[in-house]
C-alpha cells in the first residue's frame, strides 16, 4: 500500500466514517442491518474498494456514493457500497434460482482472469476479450458463429477434416481458434441472458447500450468517473484494482451459488410430489 493509500485508509478507518451510515436512506439502512453478518465494511476497506478516481475525472452523478475528497482523489462511501452489494445480490440470487443466465463482461486486463474464474465457478457465460458488436442486439448471428465452432469439431470427429488440403486445414484451424477466443465462453448460452454484470461501464459502453436497448437489467461495479444512471443495480466501487474486483465478485458469485442451490432444492422437492 502506498503512502497516499495508507493516509486515505487511516482517515477512512477513523471514528467519523463509521457514523457515516446516518447518510444512508431508509432502504439502504435496512439492507445494512440485514447484511451485518455477511458483508464487512472493514473487508471492503482492506481490498481498496473505496479508492475512486482523481476528482477532476469524476462524474457528478456519482455524488451520492462519494464520502469525501482526499489528496485529489474521491473516496467512495463503503456503507453505500455494502448496502448496494446486498441489494444487487438479492436480485442476482433470484435470477440464478430461476435457471436463467447472467452474462459477465470485463475486458480490462486486471479484471479478465478474475471474471473468467468467478463466472466459470457458477457456470455463467462471460466475455473477457473484445465485445463482439451485436452480441445482444444481433444474437442470432452470434449463435451462428458459435454453431460454426461445433460444425468444425464435428468435421474433426467424422474424418471430413482429414480429407481437406493443408491450406484448408490451416484456415479452418485458425478460424476455430479465433471463434474459441472470442466466443468460446458463451458457447452454452443458447438464448439472451437475463442480466449483465459489468466491470467498468465506461470501457464496456457498447455492451451497456445493447443491454439497455433490449431492456436487459445491468448490474455493475461503478467507479467515480462513470454514470450510475446507466445501470439498474449500481455497486459503487474501485473498478481498476484487481483486489477490489476480486472482493466484489466474491460476494456476487456467492449470491449466485445460493440461488443455484435454491434451484436444486426446489427440483428435489418437486420429484417426490410427482411420484
Amino acid at each position: 500500500m502506498s503512502h497516499k493509500e495508507v493516509s486515505l485508509a487511516s482517515k477512512y478507518n477513523g471514528h467519523k466514517i463509521f457514523n457515516h451510515h446516518l447518510l444512508l436512506n431508509h432502504t439502504e439502512r435496512k439492507l445494512l442491518k440485514k447484511m451485518a453478518n455477511s458483508i464487512e465494511v472493514k473487508d471492503l476497506l482492506e481490498a481498496g474498494v473505496h479508492f475512486g478516481h482523481l476528482t477532476r475525472k469524476w462524474n457528478p452523478n456519482m455524488a451520492p456514493y462519494i464520502y469525501m475528497e482526499r489528496n485529489g482523489i474521491h473516496v467512495i462511501n463503503l456503507y453505500k457500497t455494502a448496502a448496494k452489494i446486498e441489494e444487487a445480490n438479492e436480485a442476482l440470487k433470484k435470477i440464478a434460482a430461476s435457471g436463467k443466465k447472467i452474462l459477465f463482461v470485463a475486458t480490462k486486463k486486471q479484471a479478465k482472469d478474475i471474471v473468467a474464474e468467478k463466472a466459470t465457478s457458477v457456470g455463467m457465460p462471460y466475455i473477457t476479450e473484445r465485445w463482439p458488436g451485436g452480441m445482444l442486439t444481433n444474437f442470432v448471428t452470434i449463435r451462428k458463429a458459435v454453431k460454426k465452432m461445433s460444425s468444425i469439431d464435428k468435421m474433426k470427429k467424422d474424418g471430413t477434416y482429414d480429407t481437406l488440403s493443408k491450406k484448408e486445414k490451416l484456415h479452418i484451424t485458425r478460424l476455430r481458434e479465433k471463434l474459441e477466443k472470442n466466443l468460446g465462453s458463451i458457447a452454452d448460452m443458447t438464448r439472451l441472458p437475463a442480466a449483465l454484470f459489468v466491470v467498468d461501464t465506461l470501457r464496456e459502453h457498447i455492451a451497456v447500450k445493447e443491454a439497455q436497448k433490449l431492456n436487459i437489467p445491468i448490474f455493475a461495479m461503478v467507479d467515480t468517473n462513470s454514470d450510475p444512471r446507466e445501470v439498474d443495480y449500481v455497486i459503487p466501487a474501485n473498478d481498476d484494482a484487481s483486489r477490489s474486483i476480486e472482493k466484489i465478485l466474491s460476494y456476487v458469485v456467492e449470491a449466485i451459488k445460493e440461488g443455484l442451490e435454491d434451484k436444486k432444492v426446489e427440483k428435489a422437492d418437486e420429484k417426490p410430489a410427482e411420484n
